[in-house]
């Protein structure tokens, strides 16, 4: 699959009469955005705001985040199977508008919801602080269900994207970049010198408001397969779960999943970039087990000379992840892990739930346990009086002037087990 996928880059969001993007700037209509959004009856109220970078302003509690796109050329549209008739995306051309997001807020769902400081020590943890912020806070109708008011949250942050994305379809990107992976045999002959290295992305799946979905599947439903890249970067799997702000793929990461972008940068010089398995996080053992000897046989039978897998979350997902490097690393393949740790708020507790000495390789986004005082800010979009429930927060978090003292946990994407973060270690 070739998929050219056009970046524009948008360096202002403001809220205008029209919507439309003009030299890097997006204009907002409220309206537009707030009519959309209230088709659904599940939804009260919209509020609309815009974060910037060094903005005095804090976002929470965060549910998800997401870039806008369109498809210019190609099967299907973004977000297929959700927005879009289920069609294989990954081919043709895409319009991405980079350095924005779209972020969906509001009363919390869970307890594991976060935050986005867009400045102060807190916007040094988290990659959307970089980026402009179109914020929808969402009021749900009294009594809704939570499962109910998560899908109503996500779908909105979703529609909101996707008629974002549609204002680029004819604006002309600032660059465009080729990605291809070809069919497997044609893509192992085309560099047959270079190491075979595939990646085994698991998926979030461990029970209620921990879901990922797969051209519109619940990924809980899945068994391990082969994706190209190309159909991750064009909206074949998006977030909808409710796990630790500090490692949750949002839809922003699965859309820009750096891992992929890496060994695309290193196809066809140093390796061989074959594609991606996916698979999922399992709660039963039974499961796990199921899942784990069907990835490794998929390594094995796709040829690859090594593997890079990432996991979402942490403690029971450790033993998915820790199953999937054994079985492969038994099966002669080479394997780097890629994680985060939950080391306690000194860094000396086990920083892993599971561990096997094939597990030679490891790459950390970072110790979630860590604390940090965030300053008080100006602006708060959303509300803050969920502080001390949430994952890493603790009674007397939040503190009468603003400040927040809590775990890194709290903070969105702060130990991205995907490396989109700042965070790791070294050994010496």
């Amino acid at each position: 699959m070739r998929l050219e996928l056009g970046e524009i880059r948008i360096k202002d969001i403001q809220f205008s009469t029209v919507s439309k993007i003009e030299k890097g700037v997006l204009f907002i209509n409220k309206d537009d955005i707030t009519s959309l959004v209230l088709e659904d009856e599940k939804i009260q109220s919209l509020n609309l705001e815009i974060a910037k970078p060094g903005d005095s302003t804090r976002i929470t509690p965060v549910k998800d985040v997401i870039e806008p796109r369109v498809k210019v050329s190609g099967n299907g549209g973004i977000f297929p199977g959700i927005l879009q008739k289920v069609d294989t995306v990954g081919e043709g051309r895409t319009h991405a508008l980079k350095d924005m997001g779209v972020v969906t807020c509001g009363k919390i769902v869970g307890f594991q919801e976060g935050i986005i400081d867009m400045s102060g020590v807190g916007a040094d943890y988290s990659p959307f602080s970089k980026l402009n912020n179109l914020c929808l806070v969402i009021e749900p109708i009294e009594g809704l269900k939570q499962y109910d008011y998560e899908y109503s949250a996500r779908m909105a942050g979703l529609k909101t994207a996707e008629f974002i994305g549609k204002l680029a379809e004819t604006v002309t990107p600032d660059e465009v970049i080729t990605y291809e992976t070809k069919p497997l045999l044609q893509q192992a002959a085309e560099y047959p010198d270079l190491p075979k290295i595939g990646y085994i992305y698991m998926l979030q799946t461990q029970g209620l408001l921990h879901d990922t979905y797969v051209y519109g599947v619940d990924a809980k439903k899945i068994i391990p397969t082969f994706l190209y890249p190309t159909e991750i970067m064009d909206g074949a799997i998006i977030s909808g779960n409710c796990v630790s702000a500090c490692d949750k793929n949002t839809t922003f990461h699965h859309l820009n999943n750096p891992i992929i972008k890496s060994l695309y940068a290193k196809h066809g010089k140093e390796i061989n970039f074959m594609g991606v398995i996916i698979t999922n996080e399992n709660v039963f053992l039974a499961d796990k087990m199921r899942s784990s000897d069907m990835t490794a046989k998929l390594a094995e039978y796709y040829g690859f000379d090594g593997v890079i897998i990432s996991q979402e979350g942490f403690g029971n997902p450790d033993t998915d992840l820790i199953m999937n490097c054994k079985k492969i690393e038994m099966k002669n393949i080479k394997t780097v892990i890629v994680t985060d740790e939950y080391a306690g708020r000194d860094g000396s507790s086990q920083s892993l739930a599971d561990a096997d000495k094939l597990a030679t390789a490891v790459v950390t986004g970072g110790n979630a346990n860590e604390t940090i005082l965030l300053p008080p800010m100006d602006k708060i979009i959303g509300t803050v009086g969920f502080t001390d429930k949430i994952a890493g927060g603790f009674d007397g978090s939040l503190r009468e002037d603003g400040s927040i003292f809590a775990e890194i946990q709290v903070l969105t994407g702060a130990t991205n087990e995907l490396g989109f973060n700042k965070l790791t270690a070294k050994s010496f």
